[in-house]
């Protein structure tokens, strides 16, 4: 049936060119959106217009025939006549017109009895035959995995999925401008990084072949950030991807939005402030208040947001004492108990991120911060005063999701070497995600790095907040697939 349709499509491409129309015209000048028209009938009525978009509905009655152009923004009819067009071009419309077609329309503005905008089609262009048969009109892709295989078919017959492309877009620029307003430079760093770091990550491996060396696509901008603020850029950020090598669910990607975010003389008492401000300003400025139901649950964004020490939430949701599971037998023990299943090594390290991920984070509803985790979970997290084996970090937890991370800074040069050396270890353990020994950071601390305040915040989870998506495949407009 497809190929059928191509076949005949194909057909009225070329006999469109033995009329000497070009199906594959341009430019088109365009005077006007739908959107425009629609919501201004009255200074548009009986005016001539010149307005571009894909054929989205199509009926031929005769000697007459309606149509609705798709803009990209709206939908509007438009009204061809054989007694205005001509016999010869109306007849291309009547017979050679489909669905999915890419037509320049010009004409005036009027409504029909029944009261519907339209443009009465003056002349026209076929800027684009489509030779492809659209999904079913009225209820575009059905097929998830084809809606993300063939992404541009559901952004034309889904309107949700054109307006959570725009919502990002809203999301991203609102972002730059709250941080720019409190002074914030925004910064670009490598992508290409010579060792994998800022993160606990399986990195992506390319080959360089002018070097001859292995290069890794970034699992964070982390380390590069705080070069800057090395080098005397105080306030600094950057919006960028990050990969990782990890698999594909509805909260991961391998391919990923990160803003990250590092200010000079703060600690993550700041960085808490300026996350529940930056979050709270999204919502208010999306949603129009900082209370709001997301995801069927009634949320207050309002500053500041419930903060929770990690310890407190470990007893209060999971009943057992982090230092507790340091012993080996009594962490084997709990886990056994606890039926939790995990598929790396046991360590102490990897069952409290186990636990935190599948037995704390879900039951809290927030927005609230977590805060003060062990050391063994961040090597670049400066410790707590008085207490050497936790770490000045926070987490935000919203609808039971990690929506970032954050910490004052381990500006001690001698103690990240002792750091990174004991990740190295764990890594000849064969603990593939510990941090690899980077000299050159180390050597960049040694020339003094200011306390700073960093943080990190997932765009694609932060979207898929505000736009009450389930999955990130639907925020991310061209998500990783397995291919065919």
């Amino acid at each position: 049936m497809e190929e059928e349709i191509f076949r005949e499509r194909v057909e009225k491409l070329q006999k469109l060119r033995s009329l000497g129309m070009e199906p594959y015209d341009g430019p088109f000048l365009i005077s006007a959106s739908a959107a425009s028209i629609l919501n201004d009938f009255e200074n548009f009525q009986d005016k001539t217009v010149s307005l571009a978009g894909r054929v989205v509905g199509l009926r031929v009655h005769g000697k007459a025939t309606f149509a609705h152009l798709d803009d990209g923004e709206e939908k509007i009819q438009v009204y061809f006549r054989m007694d205005t067009l001509g016999e010869e071009q109306y007849g291309i419309v009547a017979k050679l017109l489909d669905l999915g077609d890419i037509l320049g329309v010009k004409g005036t503005v009027f409504k029909t009895r029944t009261g519907e905008t339209t443009i009465a089609a003056q002349e026209f262009r076929m800027l684009s035959k489509a030779l492809r048969n659209l999904p079913e009109k009225w209820h575009g892709l059905r097929d998830i995995e084809l809606r993300y295989r063939q992404r541009y078919l559901d952004f034309i017959s889904n309107k949700r999925s054109r307006d959570l492309v725009k919502l990002r877009a809203k999301v991203i620029s609102l972002i730059r401008k709250f941080l720019e307003g409190k002074g914030f430079l925004e910064v670009e760093t490598p992508i290409l990084h010579p060792i994998p770091g800022g993160a606990l990550a399986r990195p992506f491996i390319t080959f360089h072949n002018a070097l001859g060396v292995n290069l890794y696509l970034r699992i964070a901008p982390e380390l590069y950030l705080k070069r800057l603020i090395v080098g005397g850029f105080n306030k600094v950020f950057e919006l960028g991807r990050c990969f990782r090598n990890e698999g594909i669910s509805t909260t991961h990607n391998p391919e990923f939005t990160m803003l990250e975010v590092y200010q000079a003389y703060g600690d993550y008492r700041e960085m808490m402030k300026l996350t529940e401000e930056l979050i709270s300003f999204l919502v208010k400025e999306i949603h129009g208040s900082y209370k709001v139901t997301l995801h069927g649950e009634e949320l207050d964004f309002t500053p500041p947001w419930e903060r929770m020490p990690l310890d407190e939430a470990f007893r209060k949701f999971a009943g057992v004492e982090i230092l507790s599971l340091k012993d080996e037998n009594f962490r084997l023990e709990f886990v056994r108990e606890h039926g939790i299943k995990i598929d790396k090594k046991l360590t102490w390290a990897n069952v409290i991120d186990e636990i935190l991920k599948k037995r704390i984070e879900p039951k809290i509803k927030g927005p609230l911060f977590l805060y003060d985790y062990p050391e063994v979970l961040s090597p670049l997290a400066r410790n707590k005063p008085h207490s050497p084996e936790w770490v000045e970090r926070f987490q935000p937890i919203i609808l039971g999701l990690e929506m970032g991370n954050a910490y004052s800074e381990l500006a001690d040069p001698l103690e990240q070497k002792s750091r990174f050396m004991e990740q190295a270890k764990e890594k000849e353990r064969g603990e593939e995600e510990a941090h690899p020994m980077d000299e050159d950071f180390v050597e960049a601390l040694e020339y003094g790095m200011p306390p700073t305040g960093g943080l990190g915040i997932g765009i694609d989870r932060l979207v898929m907040l505000l736009g009450e998506e389930d999955s990130l495949r639907e925020v991310i407009t061209f998500p990783t697939l397995r291919p065919k």
